[in-house]
Order: structure tokens, then C-alpha cells, then sequence
């Protein structure tokens, strides 16, 4: 039975693609960085071994992560870092996490592990507005744990030869997560990054996505833009890099996009 006295918990948003390379993690943080300069507050679970959205956002000293949350049940308190934004917060990951599917196997539960995490009744103190979660880059026991877990998935589309090909296995699996475990599962959106305008390829992916997609794909188009690639190295969304930026004005439309879909104001 639903808790009526519970507070409306946050929206749970998994940003997903199989595919290495397509701006998945950079999507992560700085849509995050984003939304938090609109007023909200967002946490950002990383559940990629890579770790680059926890050292991308200057949290490099953890002792405890999405590992000990899902494995050890780890309280959140302990879990939850600051970032350097404020209102910005999230859960770090570590090369520890590459083991956690094999370790995953012999929980009856192991894929609702993580939706079960964030919805623990000590989450409602920290009012976040968003969860934004970084899957690894494969269809694994952790991605389907985020895609368990999440309202929607957000999938970032590389402009390039072949992207809309690769779609298909993403869209399977979300369709068997629906099936099977989160019933109300939906496709948030497909975002395109490192759009080049000057370039017919580009161009061409953007008309084969939006016929094939319709209005599945955001308006906002992130660019190929060198500051949004030299933001990680200062371990700074691109919004605090160079915040008058092509890449840090795309991530802000892909916020305000987004938050419309939701019917969220500015705070």
C-alpha cells in the first residue's frame, strides 16, 4: 500500500546506451549541472566501474560507493558525497563495481537492489528532484538494475554512421524490463551529441532519427564543442568550465526541455 504521508519522490532518470563513446557520462553531469542552476536539487549515482561522473565531478577520495550500497545495503548518509555545486550530490563508483554482476547473481533480488536503495524512507529527507543514473556502457545486471529502478530512460545518440542501428538491442532490453519488472518504465527521450552542423552526416542522423523517433528526440542538439571535452581533465561540468560555452548553453536547453516535460519550474 502506497505511504500517503511520504513526500512525491524525485524523478528517477537512467541515462543509457550499450554503446562506448556517445557522450553518455557527459550528458549525466551536465544535464545534472544544469538542473541544479535552474533551482533543483539533483543527486547522480554512478554505476559505471569507469567512475568518470564521480572523478568529472571532483569527487576523487570515496570510501564508500554504489558498491557498498548495492552489495553491503550501505546507509546513505555514508554513500552520498558532495560535489563542489552546491544542491548537486552524488553516489561514486570505483573499478569495485566491475565485479558486482558476478556477486549480483546469487541474490534472489538482485535486480531491484538499487530501486530498492533509493526508495528507502531516509531518502525522503534529502528532497531531491532528480536522480539522474550513469550506466555502464553494456546491457548488464547493473543497467537493468538503473532501468528497475528509473521512471524513464534517457539515451544519448551519437551523430554518426550506424547510431540508429545500434538502438535496437537498448530497446529491447527496456521493453523486457517493462515486461518483467517496472511495468512503468518509459523512453524519456534520445538527445544527439557531438552534432557538427557543418557536416551532411550529422544532418543526415538527425533527419533518420527524427523519422524514425518522432518526438521521442529532444529539439535541443548538443554540439561537438572542445570545452565539454576539456571540462572532465578540471574535474567541472561545463556549465562551470566556460559557462557562456556552445556545449554549456545546449546542456542548459537540454534541462529546460526537460523539466517542461515534467511540468517542473525554476525554484
Amino acid at each position: 500500500m502506497t505511504d500517503l504521508s511520504r513526500p512525491q519522490g524525485p524523478r528517477i532518470v537512467a541515462v543509457a546506451n550499450q554503446k562506448g563513446g556517445v557522450g553518455k557520462t557527459t550528458t549525466t553531469v551536465n544535464l545534472a549541472a544544469s538542473l541544479v542552476e535552474r533551482g533543483l536539487r539533483v543527486l547522480v549515482v554512478d554505476l559505471d566501474p569507469q567512475g568518470n561522473a564521480s572523478t568529472g565531478l571532483g569527487v576523487d577520495e570515496r570510501d564508500l560507493t554504489t558498491y557498498d550500497l548495492l552489495i553491503d545495503d550501505a546507509p546513505l548518509d555514508e554513500v552520498i558525497q558532495p560535489t563542489g555545486i552546491e544542491n548537486l550530490c552524488m553516489i561514486p563508483a570505483t573499478v569495485d563495481l566491475s565485479s558486482a554482476d558476478i556477486e549480483l547473481m546469487s541474490n534472489e533480488k538482485r535486480s531491484f537492489l538499487l530501486h530498492d536503495a533509493l526508495r528507502q524512507t531516509a531518502m525522503d529527507r534529502y528532497g531531491w528532484d532528480y536522480i539522474l543514473i550513469d550506466c555502464p556502457p553494456s546491457l548488464n545486471l547493473l543497467t537493468v538494475n538503473a532501468m528497475v529502478s528509473a521512471h524513464s530512460v534517457l539515451v544519448p545518440l551519437q551523430s554518426e554512421f550506424y547510431a540508429l542501428e545500434g538502438l535496437s538491442q537498448l530497446m529491447l532490453t527496456i521493453r523486457e524490463v517493462r515486461q518483467s519488472a517496472n511495468p512503468d518504465l518509459r523512453i524519456e527521450g534520445i538527445v544527439l551529441t557531438m552534432y557538427d552542423r557543418r557536416n551532411n552526416l550529422s544532418q543526415q542522423v538527425e533527419q533518420d532519427a527524427r523519422d524514425n523517433l518522432g518526438d521521442l528526440v529532444f529539439r535541443t542538439l548538443i554540439p561537438r564543442n572542445v570545452r565539454v571535452s576539456e571540462a572532465p581533465s578540471y574535474a567541472m561540468p561545463v556549465t562551470t568550465y566556460d559557462t557562456q560555452s556552445q556545449g554549456a548553453m545546449a546542456y542548459r536547453a537540454l534541462a529546460g526541455e526537460l523539466m517542461e516535460k515534467h511540468n517542473k519550474v525554476d525554484a
